[in-house]
């Protein structure tokens, strides 16, 4: 998943929840402008920030990590 795609996932949860974008921010502790640009694609936030904006609207980051053919090669 990319940066755009997390910032659709994160707009479309906000706003079944009903809040807008300032409301969403002072809950997640991060600034509007943070927010935004998150949202729009144009934000990289750090883990740690993006952690508190999914916190705040009841999500969460899952990894999956997954082996390449060169590493199977190698191994």
């Amino acid at each position: 998943m990319d940066k755009e795609e997390i910032g659709v996932q994160i707009s479309k949860r906000r706003q079944v929840l009903g809040i807008d974008q300032k409301t969403a921010a002072e809950l997640s502790g991060v600034s509007v402008h943070t927010f935004s640009d998150v949202e729009s694609g144009k934000g990289n936030p750090s883990v740690k920030v993006l952690r508190k904006m999914l916190d705040a609207l009841g999500l969460e980051i899952r990894i999956q990590l997954k082996q390449t053919s060169r590493e199977t090669e190698e191994g």
